[in-house]
């Protein structure tokens, strides 16, 4: 018989000696994952609990229009946080009236806001992407988990309407890429990146990411780098510079370990920096120190 798995909130990790930044997460989908059962905090309650273990800024990211109108209402809300805002890959197609089935076995499953129109939900994106507390276009790229041919074409154009942006308005790109490293890479090379690009919750190997960083982009690393499985994620990071190195939680979702299996949130990410110290053979300090760095660095100052 298995260990039961422990529902609800883990405990708050000792805080960290120097502040970090959280790269990536989503605030407003916290509610989400939560049981009825589970203590459902506020957004204020949760930022409040990550600067208390040491995570005082961070980046919230909204991938669809409603997430996105949000993010540019909490930006404004918490000076904690900037944004960031984008047409997830998942979602594009929706918008365009795409409706096969795709690789993960899901019936699609549209939703009012998805009546808008890619070019119309484009369109409302380019104007959040002007807030002067959204700092980066994302997450955008290619999705082949939940995306079926059709699907994928439509993808390819949304993530390339993300990057004109992000070169227009001079931003930050962060990336999602699941199960379509290649095909990332063709698009970023034939469209010309911006000059910042970001693979969040890098998830390529080391020969990826050396690539990656021989461009000068940035790799961030979340909870699945703590899982066993994934050694070929821990070889990556090894071979990332600690000047294009970031951390992020991706709340609330990939919950890092020895939390695993429990929601997520910002609080949680001194588990995952001091992982990735352990990797490197150095101290939770100096990743904090260089990771933070490297969000200002992209982002500007908060």
């Amino acid at each position: 018989m298995g260990r039961r798995r422990e529902r609800g909130w883990a405990a708050d990790p000792a805080p960290l000696e120097v502040p970090a930044v959280d790269g990536h997460t989503h605030l407003d989908s916290i509610h989400d994952v939560l049981g009825p059962e589970d203590p459902h905090p506020s957004v204020r309650e949760t930022i409040d609990r990550a600067v208390a273990v040491g995570v005082p800024r961070m980046v919230q990211i909204g991938c669809d229009l409603e997430a996105a109108r949000a993010t540019a209402r909490l930006v404004e809300e918490h000076p904690e946080l900037v944004g960031g805002v984008a047409i997830h890959p998942n979602e594009a197609p929706l918008h365009a009236g795409i409706r096969e089935v795709a690789p993960d076995g899901l019936e699609p499953a549209p939703l009012p806001r998805h009546e808008v129109s890619l070019d119309d939900a484009l369109a409302e994106i380019a104007e959040l992407a002007r807030h002067p507390r959204v700092r980066t276009v994302g997450e955008t790229g290619l999705d082949f988990f939940r995306g079926g041919e059709r699907a994928r074409e439509v993808q390819r154009e949304a993530f390339r309407a993300h990057l004109a942006l992000a070169r227009e308005t001079g931003l930050p790109v962060q990336i999602h890429d699941r199960d379509a490293h290649a095909d990332v890479l063709d698009v970023l090379a034939r469209d010309r990146a911006p000059e910042s690009v970001v693979f969040h919750c890098f998830s390529g190997d080391a020969e990826m990411a050396s690539f990656c960083a021989a461009q000068g982009w940035y790799l961030s690393f979340a909870g699945p780098v703590t899982y066993n499985a994934n050694d070929d994620l821990r070889a990556a990071l090894r071979v990332t510079p600690l000047d294009r190195l970031l951390v992020e939680t991706d709340a609330p979702y990939l919950t890092p370990v020895p939390a695993r299996g429990r929601p997520n949130a910002p609080y949680l990410l001194p588990h995952t920096v001091r992982f990735v110290a352990t990797t490197l053979g150095l101290t939770e300090a100096e990743i904090a120190t260089a990771t933070s760095a490297n969000a200002d660095r992209l982002y500007g100052p908060w």
